[in-house]
């Protein structure tokens, strides 16, 4: 489950080092991915590191070991994809018509509630969207509005209770009290569960893990997209 740009960024270093047995350096991956910082290629690297396709070597500059490949991907040294072309099934970032959720009126019957595939809760991702996937929900568990349901990749949320797999309750929505767990949407482009908090004129992404930052943004880089209302885990 890899944006477009992790999956750029795998290939990119595999490549590398199966032709010089080295890592290529933040610069050339800056470049090679044709971003402007290199804290995007940070976060691109941790996001690859917590989903076990990369490590990183300790004691080593430069070091990352390539732990596996995309199932699509095959293993002999690929070539880059082509910029544009590898075009994964993802929630697209403008979020024009927001996410569709099922209207709920409570009762004692079952919600087929759409699910939108894995939302990170560490490194932001963007969710994928299957719109033939569905779980079915209790009615009384909801309140009345339209929900949807998500799958947790990652472990900022732990001390929330929300761990790696479990399958999130969402209403939808673009508002939400100060220390809501919210689907947030970054600048357009990213979606993430995390702890809203508002600070002055800003907006704070805060997780449940002493590993995570906080992330603050102005008020016009965030946008709600719903709240955490349930949570469903299998054993």
């Amino acid at each position: 489950m890899l944006t477009r740009k992790q999956h750029e960024l795998l290939i990119f270093v595999n490549r590398r080092l199966s032709e010089t047995g080295i890592s290529p350096s933040f610069e050339e991956m800056k470049e090679a991915l044709s971003l402007k910082s290199k804290s995007g290629i940070h976060r691109l690297i941790s996001g690859l590191e917590e989903r076990g396709f990369i490590k990183r070597l300790a004691h080593r500059a430069r070091a990352l070991e390539v732990v596996r490949l995309p199932e699509e991907t095959a293993v002999k040294a690929p070539k880059p994809a082509a910029r544009g072309r590898f075009s994964p099934t993802v929630i697209r970032g403008d979020f024009k018509s927001a996410l569709a959720g099922a209207a709920v009126t409570v009762s004692g019957e079952s919600v087929q509630l759409p699910l939108y595939g894995r939302i990170a809760a560490g490194t932001p991702i963007e969710a994928l969207r299957n719109e033939s996937n569905t779980v079915g929900i209790p009615a009384s568990l909801l309140g009345n509005g339209e929900h949807y349901a998500l799958e947790v990749a990652g472990d900022s949320m732990v001390d929330a209770g929300i761990f790696d797999g479990d399958t999130v309750i969402i209403q939808r929505g673009d508002t939400a009290e100060n220390g809501s767990i919210v689907v947030a949407l970054i600048d357009d482009g990213e979606v993430t569960l995390k702890r809203l908090r508002r600070r002055g004129a800003s907006i704070a992404l805060e997780p449940a893990n002493q590993a995570y930052e906080t992330r603050i943004f102005g008020p016009d880089r965030v946008k709600v997209q719903g709240r955490l209302v349930g949570l469903l885990r299998k054993y």
